[in-house]
């Protein structure tokens, strides 16, 4: 298990960053691997958050033997990204559930999938202004030159 201070150094930089500050054009692609991640995922629609993959892994490819900065923001957006893509294909089966729920039951089961169904309504809306929220903030801190975890990401790509 992973503790706090392995997750998050007390240094305040993610694992494999640079000690000097960044400059200005590795702010930059660092902050439009979060950006192009945003942007794609929003052309495509929330629940294609594939092209936001896409997006942020262009930058990683490009970038990440260059700049341990700009790896390290890519690889953030390229996994959460990931893990909203996930999220959502994991709302998307349940709502099959439940729709195939009350089928079978001939409509007798609305009285259960009618309140599971507006919980995974806000989950999924949650889950939405999550994903927008958090592409934003991390683009600020990118382009700031700061370090940015995001929050409910899982740690596929490393």
């Amino acid at each position: 298990m992973i503790q706090a201070s392995q997750a998050f150094p007390a240094s305040g930089h993610l694992p494999g960053a640079d000690a000097q500050a960044p400059g200005e054009n590795e702010r930059h692609w660092a902050a439009s691997a979060h950006l192009s991640a945003l942007v794609l995922a929003m052309l495509t629609s929330w629940v294609a958050g594939g092209a936001g993959v896409a997006g942020a892994g262009v930058v990683y490819a490009i970038k990440h033997q260059e700049s341990a900065f700009v790896a390290d923001h890519a690889r953030e957006a390229i996994n959460f990204n990931l893990s909203m893509f996930i999220y959502a294909c994991a709302a998307v089966v349940i709502a099959i559930a439940l729709v195939g729920a009350t089928v079978l039951t001939l409509g007798l089961g609305l009285i259960l999938t009618i309140p599971a169904g507006i919980a995974l309504a806000f989950a999924a809306a949650g889950i939405a202004v999550l994903w927008l929220v958090c592409s934003i903030v991390a683009t600020v801190h990118a382009f700031n030159g700061q370090p940015y975890r995001y929050p409910l990401s899982l740690r596929l790509f490393r």
